[in-house]
């Protein structure tokens, strides 16, 4: 607040961006160690997969629970006990020698990032106020867009230096300064009115979540009319209208069904759902795609990933600069909605096109990435504005919720998408060249690693199947963003039709014709 000394808000703001940065970082990085761990513990790659997979689970599951928990346990207490739990897996991580014991660290890791993104924001909701909040959630934005940007430059270092154990004592070492530092922030008021945490409602909502993204992982794997299949989404469906009738049934929920009425708060947590569709699945698979189609070297693939990530760094306080001079905080975030779907919109016509300005692909991945870093800079802030403050760390939660549930959502749904395209693409031409397994083509191609395929496969015309092969991987590449793309555009409306009627509803009250 206010009245909070200088020294205290820096600890503050070292503990929480510290943890914030390791987070996204985790993530980023992580993905560039997978072949490393593979080859190390002897697992093949879509076993291994379920380290992201368990990570982005628990990360978007446990959000709900660390929110309600932040407003019993109190915002500091809950952030550090994250912390301390991510950093407790981080080191089970550094150890692990098989893939069980790491998918289970990086189940906890989620849990634990889960803490610090709901809880950390909540801290900065509960000890800033006007421009000094305004400035500590654009700090917020960057530093998670700095963390994702260096994740993988880190990760390649320490992995060449020390191997990929090395990763995870570095996140380790970094949560436990993120505990020393934060012991000493001041401890933050409990709110009386709060009850116990509905367990039962949170068991629902984290398994109805497992079923979803298992069901999207695997669905490829098992067949989309399989049995498993189905069970899974029956599943889902069930446990998540058991959670949706528990929320309403009980005294103390997990969530409160009021939050979700307000549409002003409603319309703004829906923003991080169009990053998710549109930045996040680039970041994710983007590289793939230029290893493969574009025949780029890992560092160049490197520095082109660059054009999308480094307008993160800049434009959360390039966009709270602005909203401190006066400027609209809602036309700021309209216009980073629209950003980043102008430029998913340019990168897939680029693509499917093919074509010649060069200058084409660069700008769609900036306009992507400025829309990504205006966001950042300003959802949490204006979100968790709306609600009363008795709610702060609940709002959290679901807000990080909509964030990190339609990132695993939308990574699942696009290696999904991708293997299913390929595998309704890639038959026929494969035959045409005397060629038979075509399970292990289409896993290959999905990768973006069927070069050495192609090199060891003999009596063919190695150049003419390359060239075929990419041209499947752009299509299929190009049909899967239109999809996401299409998603995106459904959310955006449906953001810009909740922000219109609530400006409707407070002129109404600002006119006197409705009553608050």
């Amino acid at each position: 607040m206010s009245s909070l000394n200088k020294p205290s808000e820096f600890l503050i703001l070292c503990s929480v961006l510290l943890a914030v940065f390791v987070v996204p970082s985790s993530i980023s990085g992580t993905a560039i160690a997978l072949p490393y761990i593979s080859e190390s513990i002897k697992t093949d790659m879509s076993t291994l997969q379920w380290v992201v997979n368990a990570f982005n689970l628990t990360f978007a599951s446990f959000t709900l629970v660390w929110g309600k928990l932040s407003d019993l346990l109190g915002k500091k207490k809950a952030f550090l006990y994250g912390a301390f739990i991510y950093a407790l897996a981080s080191l089970l991580s550094m150890v692990a020698k098989n893939v069980l014991l790491l998918d289970f660290a990086r189940a906890m890791a989620g849990i634990g990032g889960a803490a610090i993104f709901s809880c950390g924001s909540a801290i900065f909701i509960h000890f800033f106020d006007g421009d000094k909040r305004t400035k500590a959630f654009a700090f917020f934005g960057t530093t998670a867009g700095l963390g994702i940007t260096l994740g993988p430059t880190l990760s390649g270092l320490l992995i060449d230096i020390w191997g990929w154990h090395s990763i995870f004592g570095l996140h380790a070492l970094s949560l436990i300064l993120v505990l020393v530092i934060g012991l000493r922030i001041p401890k933050d008021t409990v709110e009386k009115n709060n009850s116990n945490i509905d367990l039962i409602g949170g068991i629902l909502f984290i398994s109805g979540m497992f079923f979803v993204i298992l069901t999207l992982s695997k669905g490829y794997d098992w067949g989309w009319n399989n049995n498993y299949t189905i069970t899974s989404v029956s599943i889902s469906l069930f446990l998540l209208i058991a959670f949706l009738i528990r929320i309403k049934t009980t005294p103390n929920p997990i969530i409160s069904l009021e939050l979700v009425r307000n549409r002003k708060f409603l319309g703004f947590i829906l923003v991080p759902v169009v990053a998710s569709f549109t930045f996040v699945a680039l970041l994710t698979y983007l590289p793939t795609y230029f290893t493969a189609a574009k025949q780029l070297s890992a560092s160049s693939a490197g520095m082109m990933m660059l054009f999308l990530t480094s307008p993160v760094l800049v434009f959360p306080l390039v966009a709270g600069k602005l909203a401190s001079k006066g400027v609209s905080t809602k036309k700021l975030i309209y216009c980073s909605v629209l950003s980043m779907l102008a430029g998913s919109i340019i990168l897939i016509m680029s693509i499917y096109f093919r074509s010649d300005v060069v200058l084409l692909l660069p700008l769609s991945l900036i306009l992507i990435g400025v829309g990504m870093g205006m966001s950042a800079g300003l959802i949490d802030g204006e979100a968790l504005s709306c609600v009363q403050a008795s709610e702060v760390g609940m709002a959290a939660g679901l807000l990080n919720t909509f964030r990190l549930g339609s990132e695993a959502i939308a990574v699942a749904a696009y290696g999904s998408l991708l293997s299913s395209t390929l595998s309704r693409l890639i038959p026929s031409h494969i035959q045409t060249f005397g060629l038979h397994n075509i399970e292990e083509w289409i896993t290959s191609v999905a990768s973006g690693n069927f070069f050495e395929m192609v090199s060891s496969t003999s009596g063919i015309d190695k150049s003419l199947l390359t060239n075929t092969l990419v041209d499947l991987y752009t299509t299929a590449f190009t049909i899967t963003n239109g999809v996401l793309i299409l998603v995106s555009l459904i959310v955006t409306l449906t953001i810009f039709s909740l922000l219109k009627e609530q400006r409707r509803v407070e002129q109404y009250v600002e006119q006197g014709k409705i009553k608050t």
